[in-house]
């Protein structure tokens, strides 16, 4: 098979730290279905994780309880686990070494957050030249207020997806993404 499933930043602190996602509810259940999805078909699950290696860095300091992976994400099979510093899950990493060994050619984007790592690992994976799918249901957001404004997590969560629609990824909910699947292997 010559797709895999990125699995991105799923870790605690979106559920019990700083940065709680909301948007949409019950994404890590879909997500969680993707992998098992993925693993059902034999393709290969990357497990990406956020590292803040930062002096001072309140959020996704390696060793702390928001650093760990989603307990769920962390008990589920997946072939390799990539630490990033970056949003850009390519940048500093290994992964597209790993993509380019396993020939593999599509990327399936599941994680959070959906403005931040999951639509910066997209744009690189679509400049790499892998085609690109954006599952819809299993990335997430919450809400944002900073200077230079308000968004609300809904209408930031659909305002990437419509851009990510429009040149970088097909977007798709996680059942499209898993019929494709069956699709593809009967």
């Amino acid at each position: 098979m010559s797709e895999a499933l990125l699995v991105i930043d799923v870790q605690n602190e979106y559920f019990t730290g700083k940065l709680p996602v909301t948007y949409p509810h019950g994404s890590i259940v879909t997500i969680l279905q993707a992998m098992d999805a993925a693993h059902a078909a034999r393709m290969p699950v990357i497990v990406i994780r956020h590292s803040n290696r930062a002096a001072g860095a309140a959020t996704f300091v390696p060793g702390t309880p928001g650093w760990e992976l989603h307990p769920e994400v962390k008990k589920r099979p997946h072939d390799v686990l990539i630490e990033k510093t970056l949003p850009g899950s390519f940048t500093g990493t290994n992964l597209e070494a790993w993509l380019k060994q396993h020939k593999i050619t599509t990327v399936t984007i599941a994680g959070y957050m959906t403005q931040m790592c999951c639509d910066t690992t997209a744009r690189q994976a679509f400049h790499h030249g892998y085609t690109v799918n954006f599952l819809s249901d299993a990335t997430g957001t919450l809400a944002i207020t900073n200077s230079a404004g308000s968004v609300r997590a809904e209408e930031l969560h659909r305002a990437i997806l419509v851009t990510q629609q429009m040149r970088f990824s097909q977007v798709m909910n996680t059942v499209e993404w898993i019929q494709s699947l069956s699709l593809f292997l009967s």
